[in-house]
């Protein structure tokens, strides 16, 4: 049992973490980028790197590595773009595969409790002298021992779930990441046109390729 609160304890202190970090690191990316879209077109760089800075998120970090380079040719900048997105995830993905495991693990901790606790039962059962014991005994032990078992359902649920919705949230923020990449790439050598319109990013996405 001692075990089975441990988890629970680690359960809800990662869930609480990854919720406040998701939190900060979201942001609306749509209004994001139309923002650097203006000041890229003026190849206003040095303040879309202020603005990216200032922005919080691997969204934002990942932009702003782009926008350094933005000298660089159309494939090392996509390749840019990809090897700062690819170091944004391991930060995403941090503590979720613990989460995983304690929901994975719990339920085995409190069947190996039951189990553990039935031995005890029938040991005690076979040191009584008559070689009988009464049913309160019995019952009780078996109440006991199925404490466990029930514990260990009860922490494994919630943190089954809290892993689910913590893996769909990293996978929001990796497609934003994308699409932020996409974008960036694509403004960058849309300025370098001469009369390239500004892209629109408004509440219908585009899907738009780097290619």
């Amino acid at each position: 049992m001692w075990l089975i609160l441990l988890c629970s304890i680690i359960s809800v202190t990662i869930f609480s973490e990854r919720l406040l970090y998701f939190h900060r690191a979201t942001i609306h990316v749509g209004e994001f980028l139309r923002g650097l879209a203006n000041l890229i077109q003026r190849r206003n760089f040095a303040e879309a790197m202020h603005e990216c800075a200032g922005t919080p998120g691997p969204v934002a970090r990942v932009v702003h590595a782009a926008i350094i380079r933005h000298d660089a040719p159309r494939g090392e900048l996509k390749e840019i773009v990809q090897e700062a997105g690819q170091l944004e995830v391991p930060k995403l993905e941090q503590n979720l595969t613990i989460l995983s495991t304690i929901a994975f693990t719990t339920p085995l901790i409190g069947l190996l409790g039951t189990i553990t606790g039935l031995i005890d039962v029938f040991v005690t059962i076979s040191s009584q002298s008559s070689g009988y014991a009464s049913s309160t005994d019995i019952s009780g032990g078996i109440y006991k021992s199925l404490l466990t078992t029930a514990a260990g359902l009860v922490v494994a649920i919630p943190s089954s779930v809290a892993y689910s919705y913590l893996s769909a949230r990293v996978n929001t923020l990796m497609h934003d990441i994308e699409r932020g990449g996409i974008e960036v790439v694509n403004l960058i050598f849309d300025q370098r046109r001469d009369g390239a319109e500004i892209i629109d990013f408004g509440t219908s996405r585009r899907n738009l390729s780097a290619e």
